[in-house]
């Protein structure tokens, strides 16, 4: 597989995203007049470079991938034309190169110090993710959360593939599979925004869209989110019914490399995370990815 140029791929990937959105909106939606004759739906491109005060050919360009520079204050006034959120403006921004005087660099590593906290976290679940979900560390509780991670670390080992290649998780989270997914997929597409073109990256979305039709439809739909406070339930296979609440901190104000804590919605799950820590007491309090340790 070739790979672009990672600007250029940014490039790329900021037009078909302010197209998609484009599509997306009506001429209601923002003030204008509607129209029958539209063959296409979603606003003009001169309609949103009115509604943003920018030239048509210049917003043309901007979805083209064209290789032009776009300020802040404009990206900011064609993000509110296409009534972007928050999450949505800020992807925006990340790939046109705003906003990143300094280059996160993915952390491959995991400290004596970082484990130490993950062990005391038990009997509440913790790990440590990197952009990718590649899981570099967990505590046992979090280890047979849903499905036994060593059993499987190839598979199991990253959240995405777990997600859309095991069917615990689609048994876990029953009725509310798609939506964890939908979640998990619009964080993956914008920890991507930079690091568009590495390879690593591309052949995990080829990897997942070869797999998962289910993925391949929620990558299409270029949804972009950073965080996720919703309270997850699912159904652990050995204690049943859990409410969690999944918090995220950033570890060595490296973004892609994150901790995640896991912590009960209520007592009953408290005490049925307690009940799993004893279920497997046998096993190592906290694992980890060898070749990410330094002490």
């Amino acid at each position: 597989m070739s790979h672009q140029n990672p600007l250029d791929h940014a490039r790329l990937e900021l037009g078909q995203f302010l197209r998609d959105r484009r599509s997306r909106l009506r001429p209601f939606d923002v003030g204008l007049p509607g129209s029958n004759r539209r063959r296409t739906p979603g606003l003009r491109r001169e309609e949103v470079a009115q509604l943003a005060s920018v030239g048509v050919t210049w917003y043309t360009w901007l979805e083209q991938g064209r290789n032009i520079n776009a300020s802040e204050q404009v990206l900011a006034a064609i993000s509110s034309a296409l009534q972007l959120n928050s999450d949505e403006q800020r992807h925006v921004f990340t790939l046109a190169g705003l906003h990143q005087d300094v280059k996160p660099v993915e952390c491959q590593e995991v400290t004596e110090h970082h484990l130490a906290v993950i062990e005391k976290m038990s009997p509440y679940p913790c790990a440590i993710q990197n952009g990718k979900y590649d899981v570099l560390a967990w505590n046992r509780v979090y280890r047979f959360l849903i499905s036994d991670i060593e059993a499987q670390p190839g598979l199991r080992g990253n959240c995405l593939l777990a997600a859309f290649g095991e069917p615990d998780w689609r048994l876990a989270y029953g009725e509310r599979y798609e939506e964890v997914c939908r979640g998990m997929v619009a964080r993956f597409r914008a920890n991507m925004a930079r690091h568009l073109g590495e390879p690593g990256w591309d052949e995990l979305v080829e990897r997942l869209t070869a797999m998962s039709p289910l993925f391949a439809e929620l990558w299409e739909s270029r949804q972009v989110q950073r965080t996720d406070g919703l309270i997850k339930v699912f159904n652990n296979q050995h204690v049943g019914i859990l409410r969690m609440q999944f918090t995220t901190l950033w570890l060595d104000q490296q973004r892609d490399t994150r901790m995640v804590m896991v912590t009960p919605g209520d007592d009953l799950s408290a005490a049925r995370l307690a009940e799993l820590d004893r279920i497997f007491a046998g096993e190592p309090a906290c694992s980890r990815r060898e070749a990410t340790v330094a002490a």
